[in-house]
This record gives structure tokens, sequence and C-alpha cells, in this order.
């Protein structure tokens, strides 16, 4: 294939992608006016930003393969269809209700498309030039996270404080039109290889059996005495369910057919190391974005456009570091990684320090810079993670493997966001009306980002494991 057809249909995939990846962002910053809507609590909030990724991550799997097998450009034309559709419900929903069904119809849409691109650039690309496509993708992603909550800020300074919040999914019908369109033109059409379908039923349902136990807990934990005690019993589902989901994987696959979660990928040390990064990694940023944001506006009481507008330096900084590690990743490896996520856990625990010790009037001011400080950080894991993780994985299983890798992340981003805004809300509920207002908001921001820097450590962790692996000799070379 041209270069000159293979740059424009990477164009189009990462505009897909920062499609999907705008739709979990931008929302963030819409909480506070869809609470104060629909007199939401707090575990509707934290479905209307889980529930879209929990969907979309359970589809991304069997909806790669089914690319991978068919055809990716009808993949990407369905999904953007229902993307469309779903994404007027949302901004016609009349409650919380129909609002929830939108986000999860939306997360459907965003799993039938979104494996098809990290399927494509495996496809298109190949060697250095693939680096170069992952890093100016990872650019585009850390764009698309960073600039989400602007664009929800601009919505809403627009539209007003109760109205603003539908103009943020309005937005996405025209934009959808209009790539729906560039993607039959210009990405390639391919027949799949023909294959019979093998979707893991089975192993799907059991999977998000598991995820939704582990969400179910934290996402009716707000610190009152009614939340149900009953609710951790979830955690003993959520270990029988894993038993049964990696015993029936494994018996899938001993029978010649395709599981869910391939374990022979897992076998290569490189993806498997990579994924934990991944995971770990956007169980934490995602969250990150949504206590700031939360912090900045009900606590602070900032605009929510001044609010989105403190995430900007993350954006550019991200965008440039992501770029840089698309051509240093091949000479640096791993190690780039490990420094990236070094820098994150050290812009967390300054955005902390900001929220408890700097005065209200400049604290957006502080922490929009140490969003910069962060952002650099940030654009070294994600692009020259996902380079490392797939540079082992035959390119016939580029579809599976980018499927399970995004898999990882969307999972992680589904459970980090119940888990930190539990200790958030938790915290509210606990210390309201026994300290000062902005006392209790700082203590709640701190909460949550002790689950954010967790999970950032998990990464790093990972990020370090694999760098020992790289750098020990062969079995055969030590002896």
């Amino acid at each position: 294939m041209e270069t000159v057809r293979r740059w424009p249909a990477f164009w189009v995939c990462a505009t897909v992608a920062a499609l999907t990846i705008l739709d979990l962002t931008k929302v963030n910053v819409a909480l506070p006016s869809i609470e104060q809507a629909f007199d939401a609590g707090s575990t509707e909030l934290q479905l209307v930003v889980s529930g879209y990724v929990l969907a979309m991550g359970l589809l991304l799997v069997p909806m790669g393969r089914i690319g991978d097998q068919r055809s990716r450009r009808t993949m990407i034309v369905i999904g953007l269809s229902l993307f469309t559709v779903a994404s007027a419900v949302c901004a016609l929903a009349p409650n919380a209700e129909v609002l929830l069904v939108g986000r999860l119809l939306q997360g459907v849409a965003a799993g039938v498309h979104m494996p098809q691109v990290m399927g494509l650039i495996q496809q298109l690309f190949q060697g250095r030039e693939r680096g170069r496509a992952f890093g100016m993708f990872g650019a585009t992603i850390g764009l698309a996270t960073a600039f989400g909550p602007l664009i929800g800020g601009l919505s809403i300074a627009i539209g007003g404080a109760e109205e603003g919040w539908r103009g943020i999914f309005w937005m996405n019908v025209p934009v959808c039109a209009a790539v729906i369109v560039l993607a039959l033109r210009l990405i390639p059409g391919s027949a799949g290889s023909g294959r019979r379908l093998e979707l893991d039923p089975v192993g799907t349902v059991l999977f998000g059996g598991a995820v939704i136990a582990l969400m179910f807990p934290f996402l009716f934990t707000t610190g009152s005495p009614d939340d149900p005690p009953a609710r951790w019993w979830a955690l003993a589902a959520l270990g029988l369910l894993l038993v049964a989901f990696v015993l029936w994987e494994r018996r899938y696959e001993a029978g010649g057919r395709a599981p869910l979660l391939p374990i022979r990928l897992f076998a290569l040390p490189s993806f498997r190391n990579g994924a934990l990064v991944g995971t770990a990694y956007f169980a934490g940023l995602p969250a990150m974005f949504v206590l700031t944001t939360l912090f900045l506006q009900i606590g602070v009481h900032l605009a929510a456009l001044d609010a989105a507008l403190v995430t900007i330096g993350f954006a550019l900084s991200s965008a440039v570091t992501a770029w840089l590690s698309g051509r240093l990743v091949a000479r640096y490896g791993r190690g780039l990684v490990v420094l990236g996520t070094v820098v994150m856990l050290m812009g967390i625990g300054g955005l902390v320090l900001a929220a408890l010790f700097a005065p209200a009037e400049i604290v957006g001011y502080v922490m929009a810079a140490i969003m910069v400080f962060s952002g650099l950080g940030g654009g070294l894991v994600v692009s020259p993670n996902q380079t490392l993780m797939f540079a082992e994985v035959p390119v016939q299983q580029a579809g599976l493997a980018g499927s399970v890798g995004q898999l990882g992340q969307r999972v992680g981003s589904a459970i980090g966001i119940p888990i930190a805004l539990s200790f958030f809300y938790s915290t509210i509920y606990r210390e309201s009306g026994t300290r000062l207002e902005i006392v209790v908001y700082q203590d709640a921001f701190a909460f949550g980002m002790i689950a954010v820097g967790g999970f950032t450590l998990v990464a790093l962790l990972a990020a370090l494991a694999d760098l020992v692996h790289r750098r020990r000799p062969p079995a055969r070379d030590a002896a």
C-alpha cells in the first residue's frame, strides 16, 4: 500500500480513537451539571462515566476478532453510526436513567469501532514507521484525554450550567457523520481472513461479571450509614468468577478455539508486562482528571470552563513527549516508560500538596503548572508502551492483540474511576458538617488521589519488571 494511502487512513483512525476518548473525558467536567439537572447521586454519576467505559471494554476483543476475520472498515462505519444515534439519545435524555442507557449504547458503539483502529495501525505500518505511527497515535490520545474537559467546559459555558452538558453529546452527531464519509473513502477495504467466527460468549460473560463484581462495592460506597454492608460480598463473587473464567479460557483454548483472552499472548513477557502497565496507568489517569475537575468545581467553586483549562498543560506537554517518544523508543525502550511513570507519580504528589496547602485563589494556577510537568511523563508512557508490547506479536494477530491491550486500558478506567470516586464521595459524606467546606474537599481529593497514586505505582513496577527482563541475558548465554 502506498505511503500516501497509509497516512490518510491513519489519521482517520486517529480521529475515530480521539472521538472515543473525548466522550470519556469531556463528560467529566459535566458531572456537576448533570447532578444538578437530574438530582443524581454519586452512584448514577459514576455509572455515567464507568458504564460507558465498561461496555466498550467488554466488546473490544470480540469486535476486534470480527474485524480481523471480516472487514475493519465496515466495523468502523457500523460503530460510528451507532455512536451517532447513541449520542443523540444522551443529548435528548429527559432523566438520568435514559442518559445511562444512552451512555451504555455509546460504549457498545465504541467497543465496535475502537479495536479496528489498533488493528489497522498494526496492518498499515511495520518497523520504525510503526513506532512513529504509535507516537503520533499516542499524541492524539493524549490531546483527546486532556482537551476533553476543555470542550466540555466550553459547551457548559455556552449552553448554561443546567443544559450546556447536552451540547457535549450533540456535537458528536455532525462530527461522526463526517468521519464516516472519510472512513469509506480513505480506509482500505478488506475481506478479512474468512475464518469461522469464534466470539467466546461464555468467557465474555464471566469476565464482564468479574469486572462488575469488582466495581459494585465501590459504586455503592458513599460514606452513608445506609450503604449496604452486603455489597462487599461482591468481592467473594469476584474470586469465584475469576477462577471460573481462567478455567473456561484454558479449556476453550485447549479445544482449538479462540478465547476472549488468549493465554498464548500472555506467554510473551513484553505483551504481558505492557498490558499490565496500560491497565494500571489508565486506571489512574482518567480518575486523576475526574477528581481534579470535581475538586476545582465543587470544592473551590471554579466555573466548569476554568476548571477544564487547568488540564490544557497536560495535553500540550504529553502530546510533545508522546511524539518524541515514538522516535526514541527503538533506542531507549522500556526506560522511557519507567521515566514517564516516575514523573507521573511526582505530579500526583504535587497535585495533592497543591490541594492541601495552596490558597484557594491560586490553587488552579498551581495545579495547571503541575499538570504541565505530569504531562511530560504521561507522554512517555502510552506510545512507547504500545510499541513495545506489540513488538513480538505476529501481524495476523494484530487486531486481537490490540483489542486485548485496549481491553486492559478500558477495564482499568472502568475500575479506577469508581474506586477513586468512592474515596472522594465517602470522605465528603463523612466529614461534611464537622469541618470547613474547603477542608472537606481537600481531604476528599487527597484520599481519592491515593487510589490514583496506587494504580500508577503498579504501572511503574510492571515497567521495571519488563526492563529487568529485557536486560537479563538468555539462559544459554548466561550459562
